[in-house]
């Protein structure tokens, strides 16, 4: 009797010690996660090309990161750069508006306002933000989910305009996947073989240092329509 007493208080301190732990990393892995925007602070950002976040460009809207499309565009960029991360956020449009995310963007080139582009978006790959039933490029490699004009997304479901898409984006030494309502719908490898060839048929082919930097902001474009971001968090990894 005394036997099985003893057995199972150890049981039952193991299990307790085994849950302890799973919820102490629980808790560890949770505080992995930055966020960037929860609806409140813009803190974690700023305008490409100033030290400041350009209110009135952006504004916030109901706990809603909104680009208003009546003054000249500018960009957002995070204040931190990154290098390998995961990256989740939720975004929406309003009829025919056009966005994108940026990674490893650089503030090397002049702000170009009004002129309907990021500054630097010859350069870098773009997760596109699109609505895909009014804009009017309609083209597969170009739509909601896409690496712009290299890569068209697979498994989509897009949510109806005005709704919000959740997204994730990793970036993991070279590997890039993008995930759209659940669905992983791109992933490839930037230094590969067959990214070469896309871009070498593609409208950066001019560009011989296309994304060559490893690390950089993370940027949101103004694109000159309404375009709605919330739930930003990132996870350096």
């Amino acid at each position: 009797m005394k036997k099985t007493i003893c057995f199972a208080l150890v049981t039952l301190l193991l299990v307790s010690c085994n849950n302890s732990k799973k919820s102490k990393n629980t808790t560890e892995t949770e505080t992995d996660w930055v966020v960037l925007f929860d609806g409140t602070t813009t803190d974690a950002f700023r305008g490409y090309g100033i030290k400041e976040f350009p209110q009135g460009v952006w504004n916030i809207e109901n706990g809603v990161l909104t680009a208003n499309p009546d003054v000249p565009n500018r960009d957002l960029i995070t204040r931190k750069r990154y290098k390998d991360f995961e990256l989740e956020y939720e975004w929406a449009v309003d009829t025919a508006a056009n966005s994108g995310v940026f990674f490893h963007m650089q503030e090397d080139l002049s702000m170009e306002s009004n002129n309907g582009n990021s500054p630097n978006w010859l350069d870098n790959f773009e997760l596109q933000v699109l609505d895909d039933q009014n804009f009017y490029d309609t083209l597969e490699v170009r739509s909601a989910g896409a690496v712009y004009d290299l890569i068209a997304p697979k498994n989509k479901k897009l949510k109806p305009i005005g709704q919000f898409n959740q997204a994730k984006l990793l970036h993991k030494d070279g590997y890039v996947a993008h995930w759209l309502n659940g669905n992983k719908v791109v992933e490839f490898e930037m230094n590969s073989p067959e990214m070469r060839a896309l871009l070498s048929q593609s409208k950066f082919k001019e560009n011989p240092d296309f994304h060559s930097d490893k690390e950089g902001h993370i940027m949101l474009q103004h694109h000159g329509q309404r375009v709605y971001y919330r739930n930003i968090r990132i996870k350096e990894l």
